[in-house]
């Protein structure tokens, strides 16, 4: 039994001459053509022999017995199609005269397809736009660019838009290059079926290699961050983890955990914290805390005193994020203070340092070499014990 040997197409169908040729000298090799795929053409591995291949264009994707009876007559065997492209063969000892003898009244049997193919492109196109369009709003929707990035919400669908691009642009050079060639063919210029063809097959075998990676990457990103993620009850002791924690920075004895206002899959969603993992961000977590300080009331009369803190942390795969990052937090989780509000400081132990408050509500945003934190604490506490806090563990990822 002959062996099937499957090869990468050199280039789009509709680079009539180039197959042409490559399935010739395949033939000469002793690979002879037996089906033809959307990326692959399978082979036959037999003797070396001359052929002539041609392909003709039927814009119904089927051929008819009688057609390929007419052409058998006229020494072309039928050998296989893909989609508009159909293949006959021809050994060279045979003599069979061309298919087509006139280059104008063959350009007549491309008309029908080059009017498919411009629309093709043009929904293409259309597609692309709108993908554009989606995609610059999941960017740069709220002016917080870097934050999208690092927390890895709009990669998948970037990886996805680069798979688009190359498709796309292959629409609308079919419809461009097959227009060329029926002007070619009205002008009287005959298709070259020996048309050269290693060179673009070198470039279409990169094209699929960095393809196969892109696709490869738009399915590993969200399968890594679903595997990664994990989320529990924050519990009352101490973790060595990079989360400022409510009694370090209450510093009162009295304090207890407060009630749990939402449990769900065996979480306390008041008191709980969440790894998660990006491209740029391997490590991040999230944690909300909140306690209660029996007897104690608030200054305003309205309840018994319960301070929360919510910590935000990143450690960054590129350092240089991170100056951003805190401009994107700052902008993302400010939703009624002025720019004005929130003040850089200096601090011995940070790159950045960055606090706003107002009462009893306190912000501090941080960074120091990979590392990011932001705090929103709830609370009397100065914010001193919470910068401080935060210089502590910080140090755990910043290198």
């Amino acid at each position: 039994m002959n062996k099937t040997v499957r090869k990468l197409r050199p280039s789009d169908y509709w680079r009539i001459g180039e197959h042409e040729s490559w399935f010739q000298d395949m033939a000469a090799k002793g690979f002879h053509l037996k089906k033809m795929g959307l990326r692959f053409v399978h082979f036959v591995k037999g003797e070396p022999e001359k052929m002539r291949y041609r392909i003709d264009i039927t814009i119904n994707k089927r051929i008819t017995p009688e057609q390929i009876e007419m052409y058998a007559d006229s020494g072309w065997d039928y050998v296989t199609g893909h989609q508009y492209f159909q293949v006959y063969a021809s050994p060279v000892e045979r003599g069979a005269p061309e298919l087509h003898t006139d280059p104008a009244e063959q350009s007549f049997t491309l008309k029908a397809l080059g009017k498919k193919l411009v629309f093709n492109a043009v929904m293409v196109v259309a597609a692309l736009l709108l993908t554009i369009g989606m995609l610059s709003a999941i960017w740069f929707l709220d002016g917080t660019p870097t934050f999208v990035l690092v927390e890895g919400l709009v990669i998948q669908q970037t990886l996805l838009f680069i798979l688009f691009i190359y498709p796309a642009y292959i629409s609308l050079q079919a419809a461009l290059s097959i227009h060329a060639l029926r002007k070619d063919l009205i002008e009287g210029k005959s298709i070259n079926h020996h048309a050269p063809w290693k060179k673009r097959y070198r470039l279409n075998s990169v094209i699929t290699f960095l393809f196969t990676i892109v696709a490869g990457l738009s399915a590993i990103v969200p399968i890594g961050q679903l595997i990664k993620s994990n989320t529990a009850t924050l519990p009352e002791a101490n973790l060595d983890l990079p989360i400022v924690r409510l009694a370090d920075v209450e510093q009162n004895p009295a304090l207890v955990r407060g009630e749990a206002y939402y449990m769900g899959d065996d979480v306390d969603w008041s008191n709980r914290y969440t790894y998660n993992w990006s491209p740029l961000a391997p490590i991040k977590y999230e944690s909300d805390e909140h306690g209660v300080v029996p007897g104690k009331m608030w200054g305003d009369g309205s309840g018994e005193y319960s301070p929360s803190i919510n910590t935000m942390v990143y450690q960054l795969r590129v350092p240089a994020l991170a100056d951003n990052l805190i401009a994107d937090l700052i902008k993302r989780y400010n939703y009624e203070y002025s720019d004005d509000d929130f003040v850089e400081t200096k601090h011995a132990d940070l790159n950045l340092l960055i606090v706003h408050e107002e009462d009893d509500f306190k912000e501090v945003f941080a960074s120091k070499g990979k590392a990011v934190i932001y705090v929103r604490y709830y609370g009397y506490a100065d914010i001193n014990p919470v910068i401080e806090n935060i210089v502590d563990k910080i140090k755990l990822i910043a290198e």
